[in-house]
């Protein structure tokens, strides 16, 4: 890279997003860097600025750097905590990675901790993305505790930049134009959101050269997760649940447990689902293909045939994913543990009402309100309740330490939501031993849910 002319010295700017590039030769195509027209200069996506500037630095070519808004950190971590070994080994392979890349740990690991020594170690103004705002509470307090105040937050009606801020993916996408030249480092959590069309924004329109995802289930079903890469770096460390199990994570034991419909029920469901399947055969829709659900919606809703063929889809899965002999086992496994702590995980709310109804529990889902929320799961850890019924929102991200049981009464056939489901019992406890029941209809499309499901190593064996 050189300057056309030696007065016009090469300018790096952040705008909007993008990386402005002024006083370079035209026929200049690297690191992203394309001829913008409109202003006459070269532009980039601004998650390109660290390629670009160790590109500048190594060829000895000068430039002034006005991209840059961040400074460095102004607070060191005050909390003095013996890190666990993994841990270490974890951002060390991290930095010695440019400090860009992925460490997949499971779930009750001490993912957070982790990224806070990242933080502390490099000493630049971070941005935490979470995907829902429970994470965002859970990871303001944590660096209140661990760096003291200011800490901003981004989102949930509020707006506060700081050095150290916190943030959602939907409002980090919206607002990275603005704030994506303030931050040095970018900790992605749950990083597996961040492939969607739009969250993959709030990569592209950072420059921050410094960049950490955290996850526990790295994989994603569309394929996806190999966007991880480009956005934050490649995976630098990676432990699996068995390897920490028993040590750093409770022990468990997963069970699979298998009911049948009555002859009655199984009649009805293989009558329905034969109808479905009619359909999905006369149509020529793939459901296995990234638009068959869509397609099968959008025919079905066409002709009283297709609307028949979409009723028979929900009785025949209901039937399956609710069957009246999982209550029964529901209610045999709440009597086996009612001294233990114990969530019930399904597909739906509907099934996770019925649950909660049959069983005079409490429930959470997306409708549940903060403060409900929060009474629920603070009796739930002070023992006041010993079960919780839940249909998705308890996967990630919320802390439950004191559960010890999970029933997966259904569930998708995805093995990030199985293992998220298997992390949050995991959390370690003297003596603790962790139990995850998965309850599988026989006769049904649930045989081969489960089966897939089980991929990950955490449930061979």
């Amino acid at each position: 890279m050189s300057s056309e002319v030696e007065t016009n010295p090469i300018t790096l700017r952040f705008v909007a997003g993008t990386l402005e590039v002024t006083g370079m030769e035209r026929s200049t195509a690297a690191d992203g860097l394309k001829w913008d027209d409109r202003s006459g200069c070269h532009r980039a996506a601004a998650r390109h600025y660290s390629a670009i500037v160790r590109a500048l630095v190594k060829s000895d070519t000068p430039f002034v750097d006005e991209a840059r808004r961040y400074s460095e950190l102004d607070r060191r971590c005050r909390l003095q905590r013996t890190p666990r070994p993994y841990q270490t080994e974890a951002v060390k392979a991290w930095r010695a990675a440019r400090s860009a890349g992925l460490v997949v740990l499971p779930t009750g690991s001490g993912k957070t901790h982790m990224a806070v020594m990242a933080i502390d170690a490099t000493q630049r103004a971070a941005l935490v993305v979470t995907p829902t705002l429970d994470l965002v509470r859970q990871w303001y307090d944590v660096l209140r505790a661990a760096f003291g105040d200011p800490v901003g937050v981004i989102g949930g009606g509020e707006y506060d930049c700081q050095p150290l801020t916190v943030t959602t993916y939907d409002s980090a996408y919206i607002h990275m134009e603005n704030i994506g030249a303030k931050f040095g480092l970018v900790v992605f959590d749950e990083c597996h959101h961040l492939p969607g069309a739009a969250y993959a924004l709030s990569a592209e329109l950072s420059l921050a050269p410094y960049r950490l995802g955290l996850t526990a289930t790295l994989e994603r079903a569309d394929g996806r997760d190999e966007l991880l890469t480009e956005l934050i770096g490649p995976t630098v460390y990676r432990k699996e649940i068995g390897e920490l199990s028993g040590g750093y994570l409770a022990e468990y034991e997963t069970v699979r447990t298998v009911v049948r419909l009555s002859p009655d029920e199984q009649r009805e469901h293989d009558e329905e689902r034969a109808i479905y399947l009619d359909f999905l055969r006369k149509q020529r829709i793939h459901m296995g293909s990234p638009r068959g659900w869509s397609d099968f919606i959008m025919r079905a809703s066409r002709t009283e045939h297709g609307q028949r063929a979409l009723k028979a889809y929900r009785r025949q899965r209901q039937l399956a994913l609710a069957a009246p002999a999982k209550l029964t086992c529901v209610e045999q496994l709440l009597e086996l543990h009612r001294s233990d702590r114990t969530l019930i995980f399904t597909s739906d709310n509907r099934t996770a009402y019925a649950m909660s109804r049959r069983f005079l529990i409490p429930i959470i889902t997306h409708q549940t309100k903060i403060k409900e929320r929060s009474h629920i799961l603070e009796a739930f850890a002070d023992g006041r309740y010993t079960a919780v019924a839940t249909s998705k929102v308890l996967n990630e991200g919320v802390d439950v330490p004191d559960a010890n049981v999970a029933i997966v009464v259904s569930g998708s056939g995805s093995v990030r939501e199985h293992v998220q489901r298997l992390g949050r019992i995991l959390r370690p406890r003297d003596g603790k031993r962790a139990t995850l029941y998965e309850l599988v209809t026989a006769g049904t499309s649930e045989t081969g849910t489960s089966e897939r499901r089980r991929e990950h190593s955490a449930y061979q064996g």
